[in-house]
C-alpha cells in the first residue's frame, strides 16, 4: 500500500516511458523494454533511464535532508514511554472487569425475555387451537340449529332420509360447513375434534344427500332456481366435481346406454352416423338448463351464472367415450380398412360438432386436454390401418410391374398397365376414401416411394433385349415374373436373389412395348404437377404451408424419370435404324440384278426402299395419338441418321465394286482386242454398270423424297448430303457415257 501511495519525482516531458510503470505490482522488465522498443531505439531508452535515475537520486537526498531532524530525535522522543504504558494498564483492567459484568447482566436479561416470549408463543398457539375448536363447535351447533329450526315436518322428513331442505337453507348450511371444514383441517389431531367428528360426518352425509336430491329434483322439474342454488352450494363447499360426476352418472349414462347399441350400428347401413346424431342431440335437449345456469349457453345472463362448472367436458364427454369403448369395441377395429376409414371420418366429424357445442374456446381447450379425449384418439390404430393400405397398394403395383408389360385397361390415358397402376396408386393415396390427416406424412412418403419404384422399373425395362415378336405373341411366350418376396417400394432394396438374377436371362421386350414405355414415361412426367394439385388441398387442411418443399420433391421424382428417357430414346432409335437398314442393305443385290441380265434401263426406285421406310411410317401413323410430334421427329431423325450413314457406306461399297469391275473389263478388252468383251448389252444401249449407278441414284432420290414427305428436312439427316452427292456423281457419269 505504501508503494502505491508513494509519488515519484516528475521527469522531463520527452521521456519515452511513463514513470508510473515502475510502481505497478505486475511490473516486468522484459515487457517494459519490449514495449519501449516499439517507440524508440535502445540507445535512447538507456539515455532516458540514466537521466531519470539521476533525478531519483537527487529526490532521495532532498527527502533525507528535509526530515533529518526527525530521524535524529527519534530515539530521544521514546524515553519514558514504558512507564506511561504501565500506568495505563491498571485502569484498563478495571474497565474490562466492569464491561464483562455488564455483559453478563444483559445476557441474563435477554434470556429471561426469550423465555417469556416462548411461553407467550406457546400460550398463543394453544389459544388459537382452542379458538379453532370453539369455532368448530359453534359451526356444528349453528348447522344443527338451522336444521332444527325447520320445524317438526322437516325434522321428520330428515329422519326419513328425505332431502327436503330448500336451496336457501342449503346455501346457509354450506357457508357454515365451509368454515367448519376450514377450522377442522386446522385442528387436525386434536382429541376434542375426534369427539365432534361423528356429528361432522352426519352433517356431511346430510348435506351431500340433500344436494344430490335437490339437484335431481331441479333437473326433473326444470327449475332453474333450484339448480342455481344447488350448484352454488356445491361450489361453496368446493365439490363441483361431485356435481359433475352426479350429472354424468344419473343424467348422461342412462341416455348413453340407450343410444349406444352395437347391434343397431351394425345392422343399419348408416347406423354409426345416426348414433352420433342422437348423441349430439343430448346436449341441447337435456343440458340446456345446466348450460344456462353455468354460463355454457349463449343466452346465459352473466349476473346469474354459477362459474366453475363444465358439464360437457367433465360429465357428458367422459360418459360418451366410456360408452363407446365398452359397448362398441368394434368401432376401433382396423381389420377392414374401408369400414375403418368410414368410422374414423364419422367419429372425427362427431368430435368437431361436439366441440362446437362447447360454450367457449376455453371449454374447447379443456376438452382437448381431458384424459378421455386423448384416450378416444389413441384407440384409433392408424399405423395398422396404414400398413394394410400400404400392402394393398404395394401388392397391386408390384403385380402390375411384371415382365409381361400388359396393356392398360380400356379408357386409360396410359398404354401399359404398370404406368396405369402407378397413377391410380398415387391418386388412391390422396383420395377421400383413403386419406386421413394424421397419416399425411406417411402417404407423402408412400407417393415418393411409388414414383421411385417406377423409375427403377423403367431402368430395368430399358436394358431388356428387343425381340422381333409382336406384343401379343411376346406376352404369351414370356413367363410372368412377379415379385414373390415381401412387398417393398424401397428402390434401394434388392428385389430378388442376386444369384438367381444372374442365372436367368433378362426377359425380352418388343418394339411396340418399348414405344409404349417411352410414351407412358413422357405422359407421367407431364402429369406429375397434377399430383401437387391433388395433394395441396389435403396438406392445407392440416395447416402445412411449405408447398415449395413438396414441389421440389416432385421435381426430383420427375428428374429421375427424365433420366430414363435418353436410354429409351437410344434403344428405340437403334431398333428403328436396324429395322430400316435390314432392307437398305439390299442395295448390295442391285449389281446382281443388272449384270448380264439384259434388263431395261431403270426408271423407278427399288422395292427395298419402301420396305426400309415402313418402320418410320408405322411409328408416324400408329403412334401419333400417344406420342408427341417433337418426340416422333427426334426418333425419326436419329434413326434415319444412323441408317443413312450405313446406307451411305453400303452404296459407296457397291459403286466402288462396280467401278473396279468396269476397269477390269476394260483392261481385259484391251488385252483381247475383241468385240465380244464389250460390256454393252445386246441392244447396244446403256451398260450394266451404268444401269446399276442409275438404279442406286433413283433409290436415293426416292428415299429423300419420302423423308421430306414425313415432314423432315434432309439437311437434318446426317450423311444424307454425302449420299446424295455420291449417287449424283454416279448418275452424271452414267448419263454422260450413255449419251
Amino acid at each position: 500500500m505504501e508503494a502505491k501511495k508513494m509519488n515519484l519525482p516528475r521527469g522531463p516531458e520527452n521521456l519515452c516511458f511513463d514513470k508510473d510503470e515502475f510502481m505497478k505490482p505486475d511490473f516486468d522488465v522484459d515487457h517494459f523494454v519490449s514495449d519501449c522498443r516499439k517507440r524508440v531505439q535502445l540507445e535512447e531508452l538507456r539515455e532516458d533511464l540514466e537521466l531519470y535515475y539521476k533525478l531519483l537520486k537527487t529526490a532521495m537526498v532532498e527527502l533525507i535532508n528535509k526530515d533529518y531532524a526527525d530521524f535524529v530525535n527519534l530515539s530521544t522522543n521514546l524515553v519514558g514511554m514504558d512507564k506511561a504504558l504501565n500506568q495505563l494498564s491498571v485502569p484498563l483492567g478495571q474497565l474490562r472487569e466492569e464491561v464483562m459484568s455488564l455483559k453478563s447482566c444483559v445476557s441474563e436479561g435477554i434470556q429471561a425475555v426469550d423465555d417469556r416470549m416462548t411461553k407467550q408463543e406457546d400460550i398463543r398457539r394453544k389459544k388459537m387451537c382452542v379458538l379453532r375448536l370453539i369455532h368448530v363447535i359453534q359451526s356444528v351447533e349453528r348447522i344443527e340449529k338451522i336444521l332444527h329450526s325447520q320445524g317438526t315436518k322437516e325434522l321428520s322428513s330428515l329422519e326419513g332420509n328425505s332431502p327436503l331442505l330448500t336451496g336457501q337453507v342449503l346455501e346457509r348450511i354450506a357457508t357454515e360447513f365451509n368454515q367448519l371444514q376450514f377450522h377442522a383441517v386446522q385442528s387436525k389431531g386434536m382429541p376434542l375434534l375426534d369427539k365432534v367428528r361423528p356429528r361432522i360426518a352426519g352433517i356431511t352425509a346430510m348435506l351431500q344427500q340433500s344436494l344430490e336430491g335437490l339437484l335431481l329434483e331441479g333437473l326433473q322439474t326444470s327449475n332453474v332456481d333450484i339448480i342455481r342454488h344447488c350448484l352454488r352450494t356445491y361450489a361453496t363447499i368446493d365439490k363441483t366435481r361431485d356435481a359433475e360426476a352426479l350429472v354424468g352418472q344419473v343424467l348422461v349414462k342412462p341416455y348413453i346406454d340407450e343410444v349406444i347399441v352395437e347391434q343397431y350400428v351394425q345392422s343399419h347401413p348408416n347406423g354409426l352416423q345416426a348414433m352420433y346424431n342422437r348423441l349430439l342431440e343430448f346436449v341441447p335437449h337435456h343440458c340446456r338448463l345446466l348450460r344456462e345456469v353455468t354460463g355454457g349457453a349463449i343466452s346465459s345472463e352473466k349476473a346469474d351464472i354459477v362459474p366453475g362448472y363444465d358439464f360437457l367436458v367433465n360429465s357428458v364427454w367422459p360418459a360418451i367415450v366410456r360408452g363407446l369403448e365398452e359397448k362398441l369395441p368394434s368401432l376401433f377395429n382396423p381389420g377392414n380398412p374401408d369400414a375403418f376409414h368410414e368410422k374414423y371420418i364419422a367419429s372425427m366429424d362427431f368430435i368437431r360438432k361436439f366441440e362446437r357445442q362447447c360454450g367457449s374456446q376455453a371449454s374447447v381447450k379443456r376438452l382437448r386436454s381431458h384424459p378421455s379425449y386423448h384416450s378416444f384418439n389413441n384407440k384409433w390404430n392408424l399405423p395398422v390401418y396404414f400398413q394394410i393400405r400400404f400392402r394393398e397398394i404395394a401388392g397391386a403395383l408390384e403385380e402390375a410391374l411384371s415382365d409381361t408389360l400388359e396393356e392398360a385397361p380400356a379408357g386409360s390415358s396410359y398404354c401399359l398397365l404398370a404406368t396405369h397402376m402407378v397413377w391410380m396408386s398415387l391418386v388412391k393415396c390422396w383420395s377421400d376414401r383413403m386419406f386421413l390427416p394424421l397419416l399425411a406424412h406417411r402417404l407423402w412418403k408412400l407417393s415418393l416411394q411409388i414414383l421411385a419404384r417406377y423409375s427403377v422399373f423403367i431402368g430395368e425395362v430399358s436394358v431388356r433385349p428387343i425381340s422381333s415378336e409382336n406384343p401379343k405373341e411376346s406376352r404369351k411366350s414370356v413367363p410372368v415374373g412377379k415379385k414373390e418376396s415381401s412387398v417393398s417400394l424401397n428402390p434401394g432394396e434388392d428385389q430378388g436373389n442376386g444369384s438367381s438374377a444372374e442365372s436367368q436371362p433378362l426377359p425380352s421386350i418388343s418394339s411396340a412395348q418399348l414405344v409404349h414405355v417411352a410414351a407412358d414415361v413422357d405422359k407421367l412426367q407431364d402429369q406429375i404437377p397434377d399430383i401437387l394439385e391433388i395433394i395441396k388441398p389435403k396438406l392445407e387442411m392440416i395447416g402445412f404451408k411449405n408447398m415449395s418443399c413438396i414441389a421440389g420433391a416432385l421435381e426430383d421424382s420427375k428428374t429421375s424419370l427424365s433420366a430414363c428417357m435418353p436410354t429409351l430414346t437410344n434403344r428405340i432409335i437403334q431398333d428403328l435404324s436396324e429395322s430400316s437398314f435390314a432392307y437398305l442393305k439390299s442395295a448390295l443385290e442391285v449389281p446382281r440384278l443388272y449384270r448380264r441380265t439384259n434388263k431395261e434401263v431403270p426408271t423407278k426406285a427399288s422395292p427395298y426402299v419402301d420396305s426400309a421406310l415402313k418402320p418410320f411410317y408405322r411409328l408416324q401413323n400408329e403412334y401419333k395419338d400417344i406420342l408427341k410430334q417433337p418426340m416422333i421427329h427426334q426418333w425419326l431423325e436419329g434413326a434415319l441418321s444412323e441408317s443413312t450413314q450405313k446406307y451411305y457406306e453400303t452404296v459407296s461399297d457397291v459403286l466402288s465394286s462396280v467401278k473396279k469391275m468396269e476397269e477390269s473389263l476394260k483392261r481385259l478388252k484391251q488385252a483381247r482386242r475383241s468385240a465380244t468383251s464389250n460390256p454393252v448389252g445386246t441392244n447396244g444401249g446403256m451398260s450394266d454398270d451404268n444401269k446399276i449407278r442409275l438404279q442406286l441414284a433413283l433409290d436415293v432420290e426416292y428415299f429423300g423424297e419420302q423423308i421430306r414427305k414425313m415432314g423432315l428436312e434432309t439437311s437434318s439427316i446426317k450423311s444424307f448430303s454425302a449420299l446424295t452427292e455420291l449417287v449424283q456423281t454416279a448418275k452424271d457419269q452414267a448419263t454422260a457415257e450413255h449419251s
